[in-house]
C-alpha cells in the first residue's frame, strides 16, 4: 500500500449525535492522499457502530475498537497504527473545511516544516462563528512554547505534525492524563528544534457549544486530581529552562476553575496555599458571583486587566446584556 501523506485522528467516545458530520466534512477533503483513524475508545452508545458503517463506504478509513482509556491513551494508540507523513486530529462533535488537508500540506512541503500551525473557528450556539488568530509572534520553538501558556491554543486539530518527530524526539501523549493532553504533547515537542510553519487561514471548526461543559460536568475531587496530575508532569517537563511556563499553568487553572466553580475555593487552597482569594465579583456576562483566583507570583494586575477585557468581550458579544 501507498503511504498516505496524512493520517487524520479521530479519538470517538460517546459522539453519535455528531459524528456523521465530523466524517462527512473529512471524506469531502478535495486533498486525495489520507486516511482517516476512527478509534472507538470503547464508547456505550452507538459509535463504533458509526464507525463500522464508514468503514464499509470508503476504502481510506480504518477503524479500532478499544477499551475505554480516556483521550490521551486513544490519542496515542492512533499515532502507534497511523501511517501518514503528517497527522492531524479532529475531534468527533466538530468539522472541517474542504480545502483543510490540501493547504496545510502543500505549506508543510513548500516550507519543510515540521509542524504547521493555522488559525480556526469557534461555532457559537447562536450560529455565530469567531476567528481564532493563532499566528505566534516567532516561529521560534521556544517562543511557540511559551505562548502555548498564553495566547495560543494548545489544541492539537490545528496543527500538522510530522510523524517521524514523535520518535525522533520521544513525545507522546501522557496516558495517564485526560486534561489538557494534548497541551502536555506539544510542550514535549516544542522543547526541540523543530521547523515551524503558520498558515494564515482558518479550516477548523471547534463547536464550542458542543465541548464546552465537559471539563465542569466532571466530579470535583477527581477534576482536582486531574489538574494536580497535569501541573506535577508540566513541572518535570519545564521546570530546569521553563519556570515561568510552569507559573503561567497553575494561574491559568487556578482562574478557570474559580469562574466556573468547579471545586470550592477552599479545596483549591490546600493544594497551592501560595494563592489570593479575592472575594466575589458580579459577572456582567453571566449574571452571577464568581470567584477570582490569582497567584502571589507577581501576575496580579496582568490577570486582572486580562479578566476585566475577557468580561468587556462577553459584554459585547451580548449586545450589551
Amino acid at each position: 500500500m501507498i503511504q498516505p501523506k496524512i493520517s487524520v485522528i479521530v479519538a470517538v467516545y460517546q459522539a453519535e449525535a455528531y459524528l456523521h458530520r465530523c466524517i462527512d466534512s473529512l471524506l469531502a477533503q478535495t486533498f486525495h492522499n489520507y486516511e482517516i483513524l476512527l478509534i472507538d475508545d470503547g464508547s456505550p452508545d452507538h459509535s463504533g457502530e458509526i464507525c463500522d458503517e464508514y468503514a464499509k463506504i470508503s476504502p481510506r478509513i480504518r477503524v479500532f475498537h478499544k477499551p475505554n482509556e480516556g483521550v490521551s491513551a486513544t490519542r496515542q494508540f492512533a499515532i502507534n497504527h497511523a501511517w501518514g507523513e503528517y497527522t492531524i486530529h479532529a475531534d468527533p462533535d466538530d468539522w472541517v473545511e474542504p480545502t483543510m488537508l490540501e493547504e496545510l500540506y502543500e505549506k508543510a512541503k513548500k516550507e519543510d516544516a515540521d509542524m504547521v500551525i493555522c488559525d480556526f473557528y469557534v461555532d457559537k450556539e447562536d450560529k455565530k462563528q469567531i476567528y481564532q488568530r493563532q499566528e505566534p509572534s516567532s516561529l521560534n520553538h521556544k517562543k511557540v512554547l511559551h505562548e502555548l501558556f498564553q495566547q495560543l491554543h494548545g489544541s492539537c486539530w490545528n496543527k500538522l505534525v510530522r510523524r517521524v518527530c514523535y520518535n525522533k524526539y520521544n513525545v507522546s501523549f501522557p496516558t495517564a492524563i485526560n486534561y489538557k493532553e494534548d497541551l502536555c504533547f506539544f510542550v514535549q515537542l516544542l522543547m526541540h528544534p523543530i521547523k515551524i510553519s503558520y498558515l494564515s487561514r482558518a479550516f477548523y471548526h471547534y463547536v464550542r457549544y458542543v465541548n464546552e461543559n465537559s471539563i465542569s460536568d466532571s466530579n470535583p475531587k477527581e477534576m482536582l486530581k486531574v489538574q494536580l496530575a497535569y501541573i506535577d508532569f508540566i513541572e518535570q517537563l519545564l521546570k530546569a529552562e521553563y519556570p515561568e511556563c510552569i507559573t503561567m499553568a497553575k494561574v491559568d487553572i487556578k482562574c478557570w476553575v474559580a469562574e466556573n466553580n468547579v471545586v470550592p475555593f477552599s479545596h483549591y487552597k490546600q493544594l497551592y496555599p501560595d494563592i489570593t482569594y479575592l472575594g466575589c465579583k458580579n459577572s456582567i456576562s453571566r449574571g452571577k458571583k464568581i470567584k477570582f483566583v490569582v497567584s502571589e507570583s507577581g501576575c496580579w494586575w496582568l490577570l486582572k486587566c486580562f479578566r476585566v477585557c475577557i468580561n468587556l468581550k462577553r459584554f459585547f458579544d451580548n449586545d450589551g446584556r
